[in-house]
């Protein structure tokens, strides 16, 4: 089949487009109203009249207090000023050193928790999943120390779309009193994110996965949660990040925020329906093909798979060849030969992770760009096979 004109972009839980209202929004906080939000004159106060309304926007959305807000540069930020944040605060306090997380974060909270671990002794306990990537609330309860400080469990993973049972993890974290985290980056603009219905004490956003720009990201904090300032120098934030505000991205976060939850429940029917075409399409069609993550509590847009005996970057470089842009949970790209943490702690085996894909809808999909993936991965995977010496037809 020839190559569309057009890019058939299916890797929405990396970055989306921004949205031209989006833009719009943003526009004048460039060129006209440029104040620096601390500044008292008129163009100071426009600056900051326009993040108040931000903050009130983003508030509402999450149900919580406009001053529980902070904006930051993006959701690895956020993250990051989460766990060691509450970590630091909570040890100064003479609470503990522990903390729980589950082994299929994203590296902004495991890479973080790491560090903690390796450089400030702090004890981390790495929380099991099943075959579905899904963390068992027990094993949350059982983890659970007299020294625990924080726990912190994704919303829904970044790689296979598995949704977790958050407001079941937070009840738990609240009867014993401790801190908990979620970070909700790829939930932001799909899933409901009311912080007391999930009885979260943290959340963390980044507004380039809902069709907001790049650098710039929210940590919802409750009131009362201990949480030391990770970045210091001027008052911003209320004294917990500092930090000249990015007054244009605030206003393009919480203009795409709101309309990514207007639009909520018919995007993400739309987007759950070609979703379904795409998995039994490919899992009829291509034979060793296995569906990875939970297969109903997954996000409204992602479809991820492991096709047995070849490697997920082929796939990718050859579905860029004819014009499809999707993505795979093997680090080989990054200089690594290790396949995706997500998958190994799933029980999948290492050569068989190898061959991951992902392919996430947006907005923009439609049915005859899922139809065109069908038409041309069976292809790709059975060439890609035939050269495979893992391949049984090969030996």
């Amino acid at each position: 089949m020839e190559r569309p004109a057009k890019v058939i972009y299916l890797d929405h839980a990396a970055t989306t487009a921004v949205d031209p209202r989006v833009v719009e929004a943003m526009q004048p906080y460039w060129t006209e109203r440029y104040g620096n939000a601390s500044s008292i004159y008129s163009l100071g106060r426009e600056a900051a009249q326009a993040m108040a309304s931000a903050r009130a926007t983003v508030a509402d959305i999450l149900h919580c207090e406009p001053k529980e807000i902070i904006f930051t540069s993006c959701g690895s930020e956020s993250d990051n000023l989460a766990l060691r944040g509450v970590a630091f605060a909570q040890r100064h306090r003479g609470k503990g050193h522990h903390i729980i997380t589950s082994s299929i974060e994203h590296h902004a909270v495991s890479h973080t928790c790491e560090q903690l671990e390796k450089y400030f002794d702090f004890e981390v306990t790495y929380l099991p999943v099943d075959r579905y990537a899904m963390v068992d609330p027990d094993e949350v309860r059982r983890a659970i120390r007299d020294d625990t400080v924080l726990i912190s469990v994704m919303t829904a993973n970044n790689e296979v779309g598995t949704i977790q049972p958050i407001a079941e993890i937070g009840r738990i974290a609240h009867e014993r009193g401790i801190p908990f985290h979620t970070d909700a980056v790829q939930a932001g603009g799909a899933l409901p994110l009311d912080v007391n219905d999930l009885h979260v004490d943290l959340l963390s956003l980044s507004a380039h996965k809902f069709y907001g720009p790049k650098g710039v990201g929210v940590l919802y904090v409750r009131k009362g949660t201990p949480l030391l300032s990770m970045q210091t120098g001027g008052a911003h934030e209320r004294k917990r990040r500092a930090g000249t505000e990015n007054v244009a991205g605030i206003v393009g976060l919480a203009t795409a925020l709101k309309l990514a939850y207007d639009h909520a429940a018919e995007n993400n029917a739309r987007i759950t329906a070609l979703r379904e075409r795409l998995i039994r399409g490919v899992l009829e069609s291509i034979p060793d093909a296995q569906l990875t993550g939970h297969p109903t509590q997954r996000l409204p847009n992602n479809a991820s798979f492991v096709f047995k005996y070849i490697e997920g970057e082929s796939i990718l470089i050859n579905l860029d060849l004819l014009g499809i842009c999707a993505s795979s949970g093997s680090a080989c790209s990054s200089a690594s030969l290790e396949p995706s943490h997500v998958l190994l702690a799933m029980g999948i085996p290492a050569e068989v992770a190898h061959g991951s894909l992902r392919l996430t809808l947006g907005r923009e999909n439609t049915e005859e760009d899922v139809d065109y993936v069908l038409q041309v991965l069976p292809g790709i995977v059975k060439k890609l096979r035939m050269m495979s010496p893992l391949y049984p037809g090969n030996k």
